[in-house]
């Protein structure tokens, strides 16, 4: 259970991939407000 291991987080961490043991994080996406200069007549 190494840098060759395949399965093992350490060797998905050396060969750059991803998978159940090592999953991406899930980058926020800035939420954007609804604007309230709308006015109502």
């Amino acid at each position: 259970m190494g840098k060759g291991d395949k399965k093992s987080r350490r060797g998905k961490i050396s060969s750059g991939t991803y998978g159940v043991r090592r999953p991406r994080k899930k980058s926020r996406t800035p939420v954007v407000a609804n604007s309230k200069s709308k006015k109502k007549k």
